[in-house]
């Protein structure tokens, strides 16, 4: 379930090798699609955020892909979501997926709590960036099936780039001028996310060289205005961010050179810039 951590053409030899290698199925439809590996997956965090309520989304589910489904339960408040879950697709869903948390004591807490629903065939799953250190760890937990992704794809201990998107705003209505109404996760273990857009900006000292890296929402303060890191790539579904490679070659030595000479160190470590919430 690493896709999005990688490249995607990465993404696709990743799902290729850890079928050869014992996995039994594959979240990249790609994968599948040239290889004929196994797909399932489960609903994103995105697909509950866009809805008005969890109850929404999960319904929206079970309508299109049937009480089968599984649902994924650790946007907001698990046991909360969990009776919400089975209250919508009864005692015949087919299995939740947990994300967050402590997994093993919460993964023993649903499978008490579905018993008690009368959803005692309904099978959990469990993500989170899982290895098999981590999965060894969960061998006494009540758990059916395994999610599995960033450490598998992206490699650990080895220089690697592994990037996540994640959903902060969905418009009001279907109007293309609506305005943006911020969502945002409120799982435990460090998964919560903050609403609305965001700006970022980097911040210098009085000599010009940069000390932090400061991200917010609402106004920029105006002593960062003119410090501003994002660029806008595509517009109304038309790429405006394209520029010669020599341009992004030179932004990035001018970047460079404003960094603090602890930057170019070969060692390991924390990050040279803090980052820090406006």
């Amino acid at each position: 379930m690493g896709a999005r951590r990688t490249h995607e053409l990465a993404a696709v030899a990743a799902s290729r090798a850890a079928y050869v290698g014992g996995f039994d199925s594959t979240s990249d439809l790609a994968a599948g699609f040239r290889y004929g590996i196994p797909t399932v997956g489960t609903s994103a965090h995105a697909f509950t955020l866009l809805h008005d309520s969890e109850k929404d989304a999960f319904r929206a589910q079970v309508e299109s892909l049937g009480r089968g489904t599984t649902l994924l339960v650790d946007t907001y408040d698990v046991a909360e979501a969990v009776r919400t879950a089975v209250e919508v697709a009864g005692p015949e869903l087919g299995a939740v997926r947990i994300d967050s948390g402590d997994l093993l004591l919460v993964a023993h807490r649903v499978r008490a709590q579905l018993d008690e629903l009368g959803a005692r065939d309904t099978r959990i799953v469990v993500t989170s960036d899982l290895d098999e250190y981590a999965i060894a760890s969960l061998a006494a937990a009540p758990v059916d099936a395994y999610g599995v992704g960033t450490q598998l794809v992206t490699g650990s201990g080895h220089p690697t780039c592994s990037m996540v998107y994640k959903l902060v705003a969905r418009a009001a209505s279907a109007d293309p001028k609506a305005p943006l109404v911020p969502v945002a996760k409120k799982s435990l273990g460090g998964k919560a996310s903050v609403g609305g857009r965001k700006w970022a900006a980097r911040r210098t000292d009085a000599a010009g060289v940069a000390e932090a890296e400061v991200v917010g929402t609402g106004p920029v303060p105006p002593e960062l205005a003119d410090r501003q890191l994002l660029v806008r790539l595509v517009e109304g579904g038309q790429v405006v961010g394209r520029e010669p490679l020599e341009a992004a070659r030179s932004r990035h030595i001018a970047a460079r050179a404003g960094l603090p000479m602890s930057a170019v160190q070969l060692s390991r470590g924390e990050p040279v810039l803090p980052t820090e919430y406006a």
